[in-house]
């Protein structure tokens, strides 16, 4: 029982980092590898600045603000230089290796202080590992509500038309390159944030943290649209948060059968892929069934 509330409770916490992810990925419509620097970023400045002795909320802050300066400059190279997005969030993210050792100093840090988000509210006294689902619960709804309210706003809907047809948009008089800029600021400065709470949990932070969480994040995206493929936006937020406990606990009993845990990155992507499969896979099958019915 406790390992099953222990994986809910992982999933609610990632699910931040896939809402974040959401933005570009959905919304803005392309990739953002910067990502897989972002979110180290964000664990490197919180476990550093909380090791010198500053509030953990400040330090979560501080984390959502590296990571919407590393948003900041994926958007530059991307809609200033026109470098290829895709590219651009690879520059970054290459960059933010360097940065994120800058910071920290060495390739990885513990929490020696035991104060963290946790402890630092009480929640450490809650029954074992309910402390991740309820701090999850309160930061989701927090950003999910304050998301719902912003994609509400005419900045918003000029956000989401970008996505949807930037040529439309700038026909319209929407500035798509601030439009761009914004979406990616956001998006980066959840993922950090995330990255923050991540390293406080686990009471550590390391520059290579970033490595595959890209995938973790399309991965609750993609199950929570298969579970539920046509929900408004508001409701497709939520649907996230129910796909990465559901990615959560489908590697949960994977590693249960007796997989080795050094295969997770493997076993995370051919999840994935099959999940972006099935609604292909299930194309095929409908047609297949109504041939065969046509047949007979």
């Amino acid at each position: 029982m406790n390992l099953i509330v222990s994986t809910i409770s992982q999933g609610f916490i990632w699910s931040i980092m896939a809402i974040g992810l959401f933005i570009t990925f959905r919304i803005l419509d392309f990739p953002d590898m910067t990502v897989e620097g972002s979110f180290p970023l964000g664990a490197v400045t919180a476990i550093s600045l909380i090791q010198a002795g500053h509030s953990t909320l400040f330090a979560l802050l501080m984390a959502f603000i590296f990571g919407c300066f590393a948003g900041f400059a994926t958007a530059f190279l991307y809609a200033k230089l026109n470098v290829p997005i895709l590219l651009a969030g690879i520059l970054t993210m290459t960059a933010l290796y360097s940065i994120n050792l800058r910071i920290l100093g060495k390739a990885n840090m513990s929490l020696t202080k035991s104060n963290n988000i946790f402890t630092e509210f009480g929640l450490d006294k809650l029954p074992t590992n309910f402390n991740g689902i309820v701090l999850g619960i309160i930061i989701i709804a927090i950003i999910i509500f304050l998301l719902i309210i912003f994609l509400n706003t005419e900045k918003g809907q000029a956000v989401i038309a970008t996505g949807d047809n930037e040529t439309m948009a700038a026909s319209l008089g929407i500035n798509t390159t601030v439009m761009k800029f914004i979406g990616l600021m956001v998006s980066n400065g959840i993922v950090a944030l995330t990255g923050g709470l991540i390293a406080q949990q686990n009471g550590f932070a390391d520059v290579n943290m970033g490595i595959g969480v890209i995938v973790i994040g399309l991965s609750a995206i993609i199950i929570g649209e298969v579970i539920y493929p046509d929900v408004p936006l508001s409701i497709r937020l939520i649907t996230i948060v129910i796909g990465s406990i559901a990615y959560r606990l489908i590697l949960m009993v994977v590693l249960q059968l007796g997989f080795n845990t050094n295969d997770l990155k493997l076993i995370s992507a051919i999840i994935l892929a099959l999940c972006l499969a099935l609604p292909t896979i299930r194309e095929q099958f409908l047609k297949t069934l109504r041939n065969g019915v046509k047949t007979k």
